[in-house]
């Protein structure tokens, strides 16, 4: 069976019973391990990362070199 379109009471904004269970399950989404559906592109399935993305987060999170490291090893370099 269906649901009602709105509550019994005076229609106001934001009243009806999707938009009350959909503000519960953001919520009971955003503290629980277990997570419900809210809506299908927010539950939706991820999609897969793409090799480009997996290479650009992996630069990302390298340590980063300071000046002196770069300069030292501008100079190995250049040894060789």
């Amino acid at each position: 069976m269906g649901q009602p379109k709105k509550q019994s009471s005076m229609r106001k904004t934001g009243t009806r019973r999707s938009h009350l269970l959909l503000k519960l399950a953001r919520r009971v989404n955003g503290t629980s391990p277990v997570k419900i559906r809210t809506t299908k592109r927010e539950s939706g399935k991820k999609a897969p990362k793409s090799d480009i993305a997996i290479a650009a987060l992996a630069a990302r999170n390298e340590p980063k070199t300071t000046k002196k490291e770069a300069k030292a090893a501008k100079k190995a370099v250049a040894a060789k």
